[in-house]
């Protein structure tokens, strides 16, 4: 186990280049299994989530290669080997692997999905859309499994706006007999990353990207090569980082468009943020202005970025509100930022910071994926060192993450723990 160190306060400059998204990875690579002929992925991020997928392909019989961001997968020889336990507990989106095995195999024994623990987030629309198109759904000693003779298309309305849902409901419909149309669906850029991508294996989808789709289902579909669109999550947390500490920062391979509710949150703010074709300047702001922030479902203010959004509005002269609409327990970096000197109080959903306080470095622990980028944006901007625990939950969203804040000037390392910082994070 390793932990990070950050000396913090440095002004920050240059370019750092955006890896494939992570939330289009964890569902391309499941959907591969629905093909006849190999797939080849193109653009993946280095992390631990795409490390777990090619392992669960490769236990269900699948011959997978990942090579320099690039990964090809063999799906003629898989089979529809129960996952109960293992690797898929070690990640959320091991529940694709659900939508996927019942298309291709109409059966699927797969555990209940890990990953960041942030609170309730059933997978009921998404056994309410396998069970609309004549899947039976059980769940027996802690795995779902899923049974059907044959899928049939279905009119499926999700009574929650699910990226999750949307894309599980997806991969099993495209080769279901007949026509699917999945109503107040999500439409996440990720979802049209998806979509593209079965649409070039041969899968008939229209509407990817609105709150309808419509999907009408084949017998085959077969390979393809595909390119994954930028991590609009990794861009944002490094325009974040530039806003509290950029000297003139080019985030480097990104969609503009994918990041309009933050860009316009930061303008507010008063930071300078110029766009092009495929890049975002960032300069900081001589002095920031308190802005409140919401999450909702896209295009609106992503729930991923609130984490990192709370830690910058620590330098905002006045009060700002943060409330999430999506994640009731998306807070447990509050009382890590607490320690670095912020004055937040949390009240329901939502989090009511005072600033300007300047942050100074602490003992703090990563609790999930987005509060660990939290946490680095806070060593950056803190006085003197900043040490971070629980680092394996940074390493499963952000590729390389130390080698690129180090290229544009923060001054971070990581450390091995020793056995007893070890016995400390196993019992905290």
């Amino acid at each position: 186990m390793e932990k990070i160190k950050i000396r913090g306060g440095r002004p920050l400059k240059g370019t750092v280049k955006i890896s494939g998204a992570k939330n289009s990875a964890v569902a391309l690579i499941p959907a591969s299994i629905l093909a006849e002929s190999p797939v080849t992925i193109e653009g993946l991020p280095e992390i631990s989530d795409v490390e777990i997928l090619k392992d669960l392909l490769e236990e269900i019989g699948g011959r997978v290669t990942l090579n320099n961001h690039e990964m090809t997968i063999d799906p003629t020889t898989m089979t529809s080997m129960p996952l109960p336990n293992g690797k898929v507990k070690k990640l959320r989106a091991s529940y694709y692997l659900m939508g996927a095995m019942l298309g291709r195999f109409k059966k699927a024994v797969i555990g209940l999905p890990g990953g960041c623990h942030l609170g309730p987030r059933p997978i009921d629309q998404h056994i309410k859309g396998f069970e609309a198109l004549g899947a039976e759904v059980t769940n027996e000693q802690g795995a779902i499994y899923l049974r059907a003779e044959e899928l049939r298309g279905a009119r499926i309305y999700l009574d929650v706006v699910s990226v999750g849902a949307t894309i599980n409901i997806m991969l099993a419909a495209v080769r279901a007999k007949g026509k699917t149309i999945i109503e107040n669906a999500a439409k996440e850029p990720e979802i049209i990353d998806v979509a593209t991508l079965l649409s070039n294996m041969g899968a008939k989808i229209k509407g990817a990207g609105t709150d309808t789709i419509r999907i009408e289902g084949v017998e085959h579909l077969s390979g393809c090569r595909h390119t994954i669109i930028p991590d609009r999550i990794e861009a944002g947390t490094y325009m974040i980082l530039a806003a509290a500490q950029g000297d003139g920062v080019l985030i480097d391979n990104v969609i503009p468009n994918h990041l309009e509710s933050l860009i316009a949150k930061l303008q507010e703010m008063g930071v300078f943020v110029e766009t092009s074709a495929d890049q975002v300047f960032i300069s900081r702001a001589s002095q920031y202005n308190p802005v409140d922030v919401k999450t909702l479902v896209y295009p609106g203010f992503p729930t991923d970025l609130q984490q990192p959004m709370t830690t910058l509005l620590t330098m905002a002269e006045g009060t700002s509100v943060v409330t999430d609409t999506i994640y009731s327990a998306r807070f447990k970096h509050i009382d890590e930022l607490r320690r670095m000197n912020a004055n937040i109080k949390v009240e329901g959903r939502s989090a009511i910071i005072t600033g300007p306080v300047p942050l100074e470095g602490a003992k703090v622990k990563a609790s999930d994926l987005r509060a660990g980028a939290s946490l680095l944006i806070a060593g950056a901007m803190a006085n003197g060192i900043t040490e971070i625990t629980g680092v394996e939950h940074i390493d499963r969203g952000y590729s390389h993450v130390v080698e690129k804040l180090q290229g544009i000037g923060v001054d971070i390392w990581r450390e091995k723990l020793t056995e007893q910082e070890m016995k400390q994070v196993e019992q905290s």
